[in-house]
């Protein structure tokens, strides 16, 4: 199932008065913020999951048996807040690794929390399991029509609030945020993608011309850590020319330090990965290159930036 831009569109009247419309920070001569990380529940994530289960709501598909999900830790917060929100139970399944920063927000959103495995993908699969068993909504991360739209609306307050723009940094993992905002953005500006080394999903699926599994592994698995692209976010980047940078661990280390003493934005190493691009020189823009970066993700012990 192709998303489109008539489908970002209705999501970002679904969702309205849901979500915020998050802030641009112009910083410099040439480079934007669009600050993700101050969205409900620390990450874009509220935005695709509020149109799932908004849109399963009007069909008749959300029931009292609720919503489950998988997730790192943003997306089960976001569907947990949405669930709760709506008035429906949710159970989240996470890996035993999930950070504890995550995990103690995920606790005051009246979820059933069920940490299993050591990655996403095993928790993916007892959420699977679980809907089978008791035919709850599943809510999935990032390759579901409704999530990528949701997500997309991101890129539509950037074509609103930028004032131009040429160019777009990502951080991409399973795909859903890089699918929508290309599809929002469209021909008006390129969308970069930017992985980390140790999860290059969406690298290795243009190399492999389809979706490929890889291994997951570095510093912002928690977030970016699914083993291979979206269906969904394989089909927007091809057909919207989305570009891939990789950048390592320590260029994300070094990002998020400098989001934090510079600009005194507290990220996790996911929501510094786009930025990285740019302060490794792993993506260097021309002279008069006028770049977006979506900061993604504020889920993070504040103390380690210290």
């Amino acid at each position: 199932m192709t998303v489109s831009l008539d489908d970002v569109q209705r999501a970002a009247e679904r969702i309205a008065g849901r979500v915020r419309r998050t802030p641009v920070i112009p910083l410099a001569p040439g480079l934007t913020f669009k600050l993700e990380l101050l969205q409900h529940t620390g990450s874009f994530k509220p935005r695709g999951a509020f149109n799932r289960l908004l849109t399963a709501k009007d069909s008749g598909e959300l029931t009292g048996q609720g919503i489950v999900a998988a997730s790192g830790g943003n997306h089960g917060l976001a569907a947990a807040y949405a669930a709760r929100e709506l008035g429906v139970p949710a159970r989240i399944f996470v890996p035993e690794t999930t950070p504890a920063a995550k995990l103690g927000k995920l606790r005051t959103l009246e979820a059933d929390i069920v940490q299993v495995g050591s990655e996403y993908a095993e928790a993916y699969q007892a959420a699977l399991a679980e809907r089978e068993e008791t035919g709850a909504l599943l809510v999935h991360a990032y390759d579901q029509p409704e999530i990528v739209a949701g997500q997309g609306t991101v890129g539509l307050e950037l074509l609103e609030q930028a004032g131009g723009f040429d160019t777009v940094l990502v951080a991409v993992g399973g795909g859903g945020l890089i699918a929508g905002i290309a599809t929002a953005i469209g021909a008006n500006a390129q969308v970069i993608g930017v992985e980390p080394a140790q999860a290059p999903t969406m690298h290795r699926a243009l190399r492999a011309g389809q979706p490929a599994d890889g291994s997951v592994g570095g510093v912002a698995a928690d977030s970016l850590g699914a083993r291979r692209l979206g269906d969904l976010a394989f089909e927007a980047v091809q057909g919207h020319r989305v570009q891939s940078v990789l950048v390592d661990d320590e260029a994300i280390i070094a990002a998020r330090k400098q989001l934090w003493h510079t600009y005194h934005l507290a990220a996790e190493h996911g929501g510094a990965t786009a930025y990285a691009a740019l302060t490794s020189g792993a993506y260097e823009p021309a002279a008069d290159e006028r770049v977006v970066v979506v900061v993604c993700g504020a889920n993070t012990d504040p103390s380690t930036l210290i």
